[in-house]
């Protein structure tokens, strides 16, 4: 088949573009880095523009290596980080920085308006978003009502000049078309479209004036999966594609991870192991545990579902190690500056369990299967024998443990046991993070081929199925898992003990951890 999508992904830490073929194979692909500002009182941005910049670079350099001709664009898919929020005026300029997902300073707003005791909220306030969304905002303010809240009270200047708040998914879309529009799957996370199977398309009115959004502000509402546009003139000039061709509608990494996993069946799951974490699969109905924020969400197809749940931090905590930790004192010239490659192999060399080290994973907080702002994370039990290579594995261990965790919670929710679990993600190119994920679950773990740009696959996919050259039940042939790791009983016997204490930190710690960073 001739053919290809251009494909984007939107991650946090990096930005991926791919030409991805009709069969699924990605016949190339390039990423950059990005760069997140970190504030002091809980902001977390990024620049827009640099977004746009290493679309531009990474499409002309495809073409320039002749990996795809351009005469032959099916059409473009784009998927990314969601709950982020991205301020635009009239004009369809970006008037500020993007605030992200783990952007919290919107918390007192929030807290406000939706804060109270029922899992942190007010029972009165919670039951609508339920009953139509089946989630609803955060106390904690990290999501597009809390950047909202924020920037009507904190920035008063941007909010004035933006004519729309869009996800990041959206803003992009806008830039390759012109149209400044969002689907229910790209605003998810905001909690305010009737997510009832059968229900017509919209935003429910209560929920927009309980949440304190501006109606004038939401972006137009259409049907996910379907075109957003043509390639603009202006777009297509500055990337060297054909103007007019299809653009799809954007949707977020959830959504594409399922594609790219190939388990699409219902109750067939996949995990991640990217910057941030979840375990999700499809399932047939509408569904919340308010408790341990977890949701079905709407999926890629009508009257389908998506469960939704996130680990904060996953991947970002390899990240820690090496940069905030090992490579760079401060003050001083890095005496030792070592690759992830370097990391997991000093990881190898220590034991199973980590010499009885556990490590918590939560740098910026938890969302599930406790929503809590206020955790941090901790090596916990370290000794005079412990070591770099102990330390560098409690922290894959700590974030498998992690992964258990929500995971157990996951088997309730769908009332049943999901194994096997497809893996993907940069931190899935390691077959020891594979094999640590399968023995402190105690599951069969199937990696995709090329897990580190998977998300390519999958929202090239989701663009083919939307332009309706492919369907779902075409999908699980186009994605053959490559590795499989099944799960060590002796090791796993390691891994009990301290996972049960693990479990445990939380109960015990919290109230530490909220005296100390409220």
């Amino acid at each position: 088949m001739t053919g290809w999508v251009l494909a984007v992904d939107l991650g946090t830490s990096g930005l991926k573009v791919g030409a991805v073929a009709q069969d699924g194979t990605i016949l190339g692909s390039r990423q950059s880095e990005l760069t997140t500002t970190f504030t002091d009182d809980g902001g977390v941005e990024q620049d827009p523009a640099s977004w746009w910049a290493g679309i531009t670079a990474g499409v002309r350099e495809l073409l320039a290596d002749e990996v795809a001709d351009p005469v032959e664009l099916l059409g473009v898919g784009i998927t990314g980080q969601y709950a982020s929020t991205v301020p635009v005026d009239a004009a369809g300029a970006a008037v500020g920085p993007c605030l992200t997902w783990a952007d919290d300073r919107g918390a007192r707003f929030s807290k406000a308006k939706f804060g109270g005791i029922a899992a942190g909220y007010r029972p009165t306030a919670i039951l609508p978003w339920l009953r139509y969304t089946g989630g609803a905002p955060s106390p904690g303010g990290a999501d597009p009502s809390g950047h909202a809240l924020f920037l009507a009270h904190e920035r008063p200047d941007v909010y004035a000049r933006a004519a729309t708040l869009l996800e990041p998914v959206d803003y992009l879309g806008l830039r390759f078309t012109g149209r400044a529009a969002a689907t229910p799957a790209s605003m998810v996370a905001s909690w305010l479209t009737d997510n009832r199977a059968g229900r017509p398309l919209r935003y429910v009115p209560r929920l927009v004036r309980a949440s304190g959004r501006d109606p004038g502000r939401l972006p137009e509402l259409i049907p996910a999966g379907s075109v957003l546009g043509g390639l603009s003139a202006a777009a297509a000039a500055e990337l060297g594609l054909p103007a007019g061709v299809p653009v799809v509608t954007g949707v977020p990494d959830l959504h594409a991870a399922y594609m790219a996993s190939g388990a699409v069946h219902d109750f067939a799951a996949h995990i991640t192991i990217s910057t941030t974490s979840w375990v999700s699969c499809a399932v047939p109905w509408k569904k919340t545990d308010i408790a341990h924020q977890m949701a079905s969400v709407p999926g890629v197809r009508p009257g389908q579902y998506l469960m939704i749940d996130n680990h904060e931090t996953a991947g970002v905590c390899l990240q820690w190690i090496r940069d905030g930790v090992l490579a760079h004192p401060r003050g001083s010239v890095p005496s030792w500056d070592p690759s992830y490659d370097d990391l997991v192999a000093l990881a190898a060399a220590a034991q199973p369990g980590s010499g009885g080290v556990i490590f918590t994973p939560w740098l910026k907080g938890e969302r599930s299967p406790v929503d809590d702002r206020t955790l941090r994370a901790a090596f916990l039990n370290v000794s005079l024998t412990t070591d770099r290579a102990d330390l560098v594995r409690a922290v894959l261990e700590g974030v498998a443990y992690n992964m258990r965790w929500l995971v157990e919670v996951a088997d309730s929710f769908v009332g049943r046991r999901l194994e096997p679990l497809r893996v993907l993600g940069g931190g899935a190119q390691s077959d020891l993070w594979c094999q640590i994920h399968a023995d402190v679950l105690g599951r069969r773990v199937e990696r995709v081929a090329d897990p580190a740009v998977a998300q390519l696959r999958g929202v090239g996919l989701y663009a083919l199925m939307a332009l309706g050259r492919i369907s779902l039940d075409d999908v699980p042939a186009l994605v053959p898992a490559a590795t499989a790791f099944d799960p060590d009983p002796v090791t796993g016997a390691v891994y009990a003990p301290l996972y049960a204490e693990f479990t445990g930190v939380y109960g015990r710690l919290k109230g530490m951890y909220r005296r100390l960073n409220r």
